[in-house]
């Protein structure tokens, strides 16, 4: 039903990679998300939340910056200074706090590159534009529909992301105390689509639809991805997954090869929640962005 209507998602939709470290670990943790292109000037779509994380990218470099540094003089002065609990109370720094973010667009430019971005002010929404670029690699675009009546419960979409991060180009340098990108290594991971039904609307604050709500979760790594029909257009873009109580709360005992075992649980149906179509060409609109539709 959605193969041909992948294939053009897949030719404006990219993949954002970012590795990250916390405190005191050495362990390197790879993440993903998604945007999609709007147009040939170097517009793209991405989730708000998405934006906020790699936005953060520079001031948590330049906060454990100063704090290496600080750290460097305090073991100058030895016991004459602080001490290195105190400086971590300073900093903030405990087990599980993220110290270093980085980030890179695959597939998206050649060339040097610059990313303005441009939050809603309050919807999941943030509008990217590239610049300085040598060439866009992307040269197919969506088509948005024009009339959004058929966005109803029951209609069939299909999202696009980028889930399940397997690139592994990355390393921790012990001696210097960063992570970084590497030269070898797996550079991608595979897109993932997933298609569900729209179940209901979303309402914002003012009793406007803002969003719907499909029947299968939108998964990590798919955030700011496109959700298309069969013929390819965009009605929306996943934002977020909620968790809905189903109420089946389970508590038996069954048999596991043969040895009795007490099983409890609770069940949640996992439902994702896009941003509607409508609320995307506002934005774009609002910006002055140009985009298809059709």
């Amino acid at each position: 039903m959605f193969v041909d209507a992948i294939e053009k998602a897949a030719a404006f939709t990219r993949s954002i990679h970012m590795i990250s470290r916390n405190y005191g670990s050495e362990a390197v943790q790879p993440h993903a998300a998604t945007l999609f292109f709007v147009n040939a000037d170097g517009w793209a779509l991405t989730c708000a939340h998405v934006a906020r994380v790699f936005r953060s990218s520079e001031q948590l470099k330049a906060k454990y910056d100063s704090f290496k540094h600080e750290l460097a003089e305090m073991r100058k002065l030895g016991a004459a200074g602080q001490t290195q609990g105190e400086l971590e109370a300073n900093f903030e720094y405990s087990e599980g706090v993220q110290v270093e973010l980085h980030v890179r667009f695959m597939g998206c430019v050649l060339g040097p590159l610059t990313v303005d971005i441009h939050p809603h002010p309050t919807a999941d929404i943030a509008l990217l534009k590239f610049n300085s670029f040598d060439r866009l690699l992307v040269d197919s675009f969506p088509i948005f529909p024009k009339n959004t009546s058929s966005l109803r419960q029951g209609l069939s979409l299909c999202r696009l992301g980028f889930p399940f991060p397997e690139f592994n180009n990355f390393s921790y340098d012990k001696e210097q105390d960063l992570i970084h990108w590497t030269e070898t290594g797996r550079t991608a991971s595979p897109r993932f689509p997933l298609d569900g039904m729209v179940t209901r609307h979303m309402l914002d604050s003012s009793g406007e639809i803002s969003g719907f709500e499909m029947s299968t979760p939108g998964l990590r790594g798919q955030s700011g991805g496109p959700a298309f029909g069969a013929d390819g257009k965009v009605w929306g873009m996943q934002s977020a997954t909620r968790h809905l109580d189903l109420d089946f709360d389970v508590d038996v005992e069954v048999l596991r090869q043969g040895v009795p075992q007490r099983v409890r649980e609770s069940a949640f149906l996992h439902v994702g929640q896009c941003i509607h179509v409508d609320a995307l060409k506002a934005f774009m609109v609002e910006k002055n962005v140009a985009f298809q539709e059709g």
